[in-house]
């Protein structure tokens, strides 16, 4: 009988410890980013250590975060051209996602009203697959003439309004211009304007990655 009682309470403490292990916030697992843009955000003829995501992703280790970020990025890529991929780049599972497009939209001239429209479909797509979604946001050279230049730098901070979506105004905030953190050709950041960018938003990703653990009841993992 006593042989049984032990077992018995064994067989209870094993059931219990693996309970809290499965039940643990502690154990859960990475919080997975996907940044979804073109060649800005894709380490465009960088090596992959200094690309926007895996920058992205040291700095968010080293604040405390544990995370995986994933280069859903594809130079060239237009915003109508995004849309029609956008179910290949959510095979990833993201719970937050980093959109970044519209420069090559406005190299082509791309009406600023199709733009929004393709922005706008992302955002909702990404949302029904239950992601949190960041909008990093482009500015239209001047040789594009005012009227246009006033119709797409709107696009961004309206359709951030419309969607309650965060918004980083400019990608290439502090960089672009400057010869010191810019390729020579003058469109991409080389690896220092790449870290730069990541300083930039860096703090905003970070609110999301904690909206999200509130959201989902749980302590955001962190580590030093």
């Amino acid at each position: 009988m006593r042989d049984q009682c032990r077992s018995f309470v064994r067989a209870l403490s094993l059931a219990a410890l693996l309970y809290a292990i499965l039940s643990s916030p502690a154990l859960a697992q990475p919080m997975q980013v996907l940044v979804f843009g073109d060649s800005l955000s894709s380490g465009f003829e960088l090596p992959e250590e200094q690309g926007f995501p895996s920058v992205l992703r040291r700095k968010l280790i080293a604040d405390g975060y544990d995370v995986v970020v994933w280069n859903g990025s594809t130079p060239g890529e237009t915003s109508g051209e995004a849309l029609s991929n956008i179910s290949t780049a959510l095979e990833y599972h993201p719970d937050l996602v980093i959109v970044e497009f519209g420069g090559n939209d406005m190299l082509e001239h791309v009406p600023p009203q199709q733009v929004y429209r393709n922005l706008d479909a992302m955002i909702a797509i990404i949302r029904g697959q239950g992601a949190r979604v960041i909008l990093a946001g482009m500015l239209s050279l001047p040789k594009n003439g005012p009227r246009y230049v006033v119709g797409f730098d709107e696009i961004y901070p309206a359709l951030a309004r419309a969607r309650g979506a965060p918004l980083y105004p400019f990608f290439l905030q502090g960089v672009y211009g400057n010869p010191l953190l810019m390729k020579s050709d003058n469109e991409h950041p080389n690896a220092l304007g790449v870290r730069r960018i990541v300083a930039g938003i860096a703090p905003l990703v970070e609110r999301s990655l904690k909206s999200i653990g509130r959201r989902d009841g749980l302590q955001v993992t962190r580590y030093r």
